[in-house]
């Protein structure tokens, strides 16, 4: 992501949701529900009003999105495993009784047959979700594809001159059976790609920026293509006079540029496009600057300049060019990659920790009345809403759920044990519960600071231009920030600065060995770089 680390550096320098088992959880909320409730005013969390018609577009339910590109990506691993498994079963059933003794040559041609379909398949552009949804354009490319690979196999078989080894019946029942096992494949992944086409789990939902003639000529190009994953919501625009329209062909305009952060955390947003000019440069930098922290991808419009870049700098929206500004950080196969990394590192690691969590809770009840855990809200992905959970380190009558107060060396209200649990991070052990069970979390990821923290009298996002940029990825129970000695108490502006620009480092380089290394760095940094925790 080249372009979008550039365009952050240059805004700096300008200022699937898995199912929770509810067992599980029950018995989180159980041992937690005891925990106190702040003792002073209630926390009141503070939200921009949005207009009448952006209300209207944030309370329809929405269903979480699917990658294309994840789809197409098990489309080929299925044909590749159907295909296989049809030929074998054929070796297995027909050839090898026969024979009366097994070889390798009939498993090895049919691996090769299933590579090479799906390398014709890829080429015949059969892997777009578009295409899944259609069904005589599927077939025909099917049918012919299908055909060129076992002409192809019979060629090369016959100037190897392994054709009279290959028993004829096998490869006529591969030829048919092949075809009629992908056809019937195809069938039941259109019914699929279908049914997610009317659910809205296929869309790309895109809010238009510039409610004006060049905003009503983009989203009527955007309209006019088939086939096209592109759902305008709405269009947003700072000015009033009569260069702003009130609908822009057919979308309406739904409130202000700073409207747009608030509107993406109501609902799903997937991709904000600019259709003002690049010109207009100084309007669209302002707007950047608001706009970088969410998790979704920018882009500016290029349909009507006149300046005109060479093909390869553009990236299309069926056939509207447009020029990447930011990208949405860890998506398609990364998100499938880390996902399986928190559930299958962090599931191993909830066993693991099992004896010194006991050991840890034991000796919490013991030390003080109340609930062994403490629950919390915290900042999630996107700037949600989460419950976390630690072991509680603080005298039951004094806890503060919010974080209103920030916690400083030899803190009356923190326990005797609470001291030690919190110096060693052993008071984290319970996030794996929210990785392992709940999702909101990750194994390493930007720490999920409290809804209130606080820097003396700011709010974290008061005093750092850019903070909630860290929320564009999942947080997680430890952090590069972490392991670079940023953790603990927040009381001068450079340990929150700090924190701030180590996780936009983490999101911008993030890849599973980045997050093994820091999972294996983080014991060492407890011992050597725990001088701010209290």
């Amino acid at each position: 992501m080249p372009g979008a680390r550039k365009a952050a550096q240059r805004v700096l320098e300008w200022t699937w949701t898995p199912v929770e088992p509810l067992n599980a959880r029950s018995m989180l909320d159980a041992a937690a529900s005891a925990a106190a409730k702040p003792a002073d005013q209630p926390f009141v969390e503070r939200r921009r009003r949005l207009s009448p018609a952006a209300l209207e577009v944030v309370n329809q339910k929405v269903a979480r999105a699917y990658s294309p590109i994840v789809i197409a990506g098990f489309v080929r691993l299925a044909d590749f495993a159907l295909l296989s498994l049809v030929g074998i079963a054929l070796y297995v059933g027909y050839v090898m009784p026969l024979s009366g003794a097994f070889s390798w040559v009939y498993p090895a041609e049919v691996v090769g047959v299933a590579v090479a379909a799906v390398v014709c398949f890829q080429a015949a552009d059969m892997y777009q979700v578009q295409l899944f949804r259609g069904q005589l354009r599927q077939m025909t490319r099917m049918i012919s594809s299908w055909s060129f690979v076992f002409l192809l196999f019979i060629g090369i078989s016959f100037f190897a001159k392994y054709g009279s080894e290959i028993s004829r019946l096998w490869l006529a029942a591969f030829y048919f059976l092949g075809l009629a096992a992908l056809m019937a494949e195809r069938l039941v992944l259109r019914s699929l790609v279908r049914g997610w086409a009317r659910q809205g789990r296929l869309d790309r939902r895109t809010i238009i920026v510039g409610s004006d003639s060049n905003g009503e000529q983009l989203v009527e190009a955007l309209k006019a293509q088939e086939d096209s994953d592109i759902h305008v919501l709405g269009v947003f625009d700072d000015r009033n006079d009569s260069r702003a329209l009130d609908t822009c062909a057919g979308a309406r305009k739904l409130g202000k540029v700073d409207d747009i952060v608030e509107f993406a955390r109501r609902t799903r947003v997937d991709l904000v496009l600019f259709a003002l000019p690049i010109s207009a440069e100084t309007r669209i930098l302002e707007m950047l600057k608001k706009l970088w922290v969410l998790p979704v991808d920018i882009r500016l419009s290029a349909h009507t300049n006149k300046l005109r870049f060479r093909p390869r700098s553009y990236s299309y929206l069926g056939e509207v060019p447009t020029l990447d500004v930011f990208e949405a950080p860890i998506t398609d196969w990364d998100l499938v990659m880390k996902w399986l990394f928190d559930r299958v590192v962090g599931s191993l690691a909830l066993l693991a920790a099992l004896p010194v969590m006991g050991l840890v809770a034991l000796a919490v009840k013991l030390d003080s009345p109340g609930p062994v855990l403490f629950r919390q809200k915290r900042f999630g992905f996107n700037n949600e809403r989460i419950d976390v959970y630690k072991f509680r380190s603080m005298y039951h009558h004094q806890a503060d759920p919010t974080a209103s107060k920030v916690v400083t060396k030899n803190d009356p209200r923190v326990t005797r044990v609470g001291r030690f649990i919190r110096k060693t991070s052993l008071d984290e052990l319970p996030q794996l519960f929210n990785v392992v069970f709940s999702g909101n979390l990750s194994l390493v990821g930007p720490r999920p600071h409290a809804v209130q923290g606080k820097l003396q009298s700011r709010l974290f996002d008061e005093a750092v231009d850019g903070y909630f940029a860290r929320h564009r990825v999942k947080p997680g129970i430890t952090g590069w920030a972490q392991i670079n000695g940023w953790r603990g108490e927040i009381d001068n502006e450079e340990k929150i600065q700090k924190r701030v620009e180590f996780d936009l480092y983490y999101i911008e380089n993030w890849s599973v060995l980045f997050d093994l290394y820091i999972l294996l760095k983080t014991p060492i940094s407890l011992l050597t770089k725990n001088e701010n925790a209290y």
